[in-house]
């Protein structure tokens, strides 16, 4: 009974750390380093499709970084992004482990996306202060690299070759989830759109659609790719977010569906923003803070 007390207890103080406004901040912060970076992505992704050489740099989180890095305060602007990246992935764990503050937020299904994304971001976190500490662009590395290292590696592995088949497929059912979770505008749950004059909902709901179902569609692009390189146990085949954009343009579309996917990125770049500005605050269960005998009775 008294263990069963102390956990109750445990998970309670857990819940109110998970739901505080510091938690509250984290998210907001996080959000808009999230909405730098896909601004930055989209941006470069745009020049490439207009045949400019965007600088030498990736379409991707290495070349937003490069970019943010040759800034004046270059090295600052960075360690600004590192705290966001920070507080991102900060966000995403509570998410994993007190459930989201959402209906339905507490599904297994909903925290393992959430600890999916803490990791996503972790990594990222701690490559963009790699490059902090070594100044400059010098500790960025293209993701194309990265991806084509580390299948490689792990199609080494025993079943490895299992493991990459699974991830790419999930990644690929991924981007297909986004898409239609965008279509059907589900992330206007999480935002306090009575908030928003008409003009104003009818603008964020277009950068959530129209953004949400470019990321999705790059997603699936990319798990694709990974999915072909286990298939063909090929790991040159596996691609990162800089090759999967220009892949689009050896469509017969042209560069015409690469430069649609770049603002699409770009767009939910700027979602984010908006996202952070709108988020809604976690709502505070005030039974959960009563004894049991008085929720009960």
């Amino acid at each position: 009974m008294a263990n069963e007390k102390d956990t109750t207890q445990a998970k309670t103080q857990g819940q109110r750390v998970a739901d505080s406004r510091a938690m509250e901040v984290a998210a907001r912060v996080g959000l808009c380093a999230r909405g730098v970076i896909y601004v930055l992505v989209g941006l470069l992704a745009v020049r490439i499709g207009f045949g400019g050489d965007s600088g030498g740099k990736e379409a991707d989180r290495s070349g937003a970084v490069r970019t943010i890095a040759e800034q004046p305060y270059g090295r600052v602007l960075l360690w600004a992004l590192v705290l966001g990246l920070a507080a991102m992935a900060l966000w995403r764990l509570s998410e994993a482990v007190f459930g989201q503050a959402t209906e339905g937020g507490d599904k297994w299904t909903r925290r393992l996306g959430s600890f999916g994304l803490a990791v996503f971001y972790t990594v990222i976190c701690v490559g963009v202060a790699q490059t902090a500490l070594v100044g400059g662009s010098g500790g960025t590395r293209a993701g194309d690299e990265s991806s084509k290292e580390y299948t490689a590696r792990v199609l080494t592995w025993p079943l490895g070759r299992v493991l990459v088949g699974v991830f790419g497929a999930v990644l690929a059912i991924v981007g297909v989830v986004i898409v239609v979770r965008s279509l059907m505008r589900k992330f206007e749950k999480n935002l306090r759109t009575a908030e928003m004059s008409p003009t104003t909902r009818r603008i964020v709901a277009g950068l959530g659609i129209v953004g949400g179902v470019a990321c999705g569609v790059v997603a699936a692009v990319t798990g694709l790719f990974v999915l072909l390189a286990a298939v063909q146990f090929d790991a040159s085949q596996a691609k990162g977010l800089d090759e999967t954009l220009r892949s689009f343009a050896a469509t017969p579309a042209g560069p015409v569906l690469l430069i649609a996917a770049a603002v699409g990125l770009l767009l939910f770049g700027l979602y984010s923003f908006c996202e952070a500005r709108w988020r809604k605050a976690p709502e505070h269960d005030a039974s959960a803070e009563l004894p049991t005998s008085r929720r009960t009775g």
